[in-house]
């Protein structure tokens, strides 16, 4: 049995160092060690309180400091109060650096903020497929983004591409047969943007659309008179919202949505 403490330090939250530990620990069948984690470190003071604190618990150090004054300040400690402290990454970031030729950021934390940044961007991918189509109004309130436009001017892709930017989007089909919903019209004009699409270009991408699919390229849906019919109808929605328009006629999905997050940027 092993009463000691084994201390963690870290100048970020120290999940990593911890995580380390833990893995190297669960190999040792008979100690009792526990885990005890000193984030944030960023002074002297932490650093000698840490090995005081290890001194006396009969315990070890690891750390993961990123700063080499700090990383060299550690050793000097572990000499000074006889406690042994493991560098956990600064042998690994020398030998990174040696081998690729570039010096590190030196930057705490960076691990826990790519994180952050990986689950907002699958946060806001789930959303836009929540809220895809217009199929729950109530994701109109809750979107960074509204996009609204007739049937075939690339809302879907448009919704995929902006939420892998962490914007959470959802679009709005517009049918004149359908009104739009009421959240529409409740939410500022400038989270909306609408795409708008000449009558010949949304003619030939609906008729290639139809033909893909095995039918008849004449249906009423490609018929230029039910296309007028949908782009006026769109054209009274806009209106009435008073947000802004972008002309997705001749713009691949990238090129709207540049246009789009730079609308957004002002």
């Amino acid at each position: 049995m092993d009463h000691s403490k084994l201390y963690v330090l870290s100048d970020s939250v120290g999940e990593t160092a911890e995580l380390l530990a833990k893995a190297a620990l669960s190999q040792f069948s008979h100690t009792d060690m526990k885990i005890q984690r000193i984030p944030y470190v960023d002074d002297e003071a932490t650093m000698v309180d840490a090995f005081q604190l290890a001194k006396e618990n009969n315990g070890l150090i690891a750390f993961t400091l990123v700063k080499p004054n700090f990383r060299k300040k550690m050793l000097e400690l572990s000499q000074q109060y006889n406690v042994t402290a493991i560098d956990v990454l600064g042998p690994l970031l020398n030998e990174l650096e040696g081998h690729l030729h570039e010096e590190p950021r030196l930057e705490p934390g960076l691990v826990h903020k790519l994180d952050e940044d990986y689950y907002k961007r699958v946060e806001a991918i789930e959303f836009a497929v929540k809220y895809d189509d217009g199929r729950d109004a109530k994701g109109i309130l809750k979107a960074d983004l509204v996009l609204i436009g007739v049937s075939r001017t690339s809302k879907t892709p448009l919704s995929q591409f902006l939420a892998h930017k962490r914007l959470k989007v959802a679009n709005v089909p517009i049918v004149p047969e359908v009104e739009p919903p009421e959240e529409l019209f409740q939410v500022p004009a400038e989270k909306c943007i609408g795409l708008s699409i000449s009558p010949e270009k949304l003619n030939h991408i609906r008729t290639e659309r139809l033909k893909a699919l095995g039918l008849d390229g004449s249906a009423n849906y490609a018929k230029a008179e039910r296309i007028k019919q949908e782009i006026d109808y769109f054209n009274k929605v806009i209106e009435k919202i008073g947000c802004d328009l972008i002309d997705v006629s001749n713009k691949a999905v990238e090129e709207t949505a540049n246009v789009i997050l730079r609308k957004l940027k002002k």
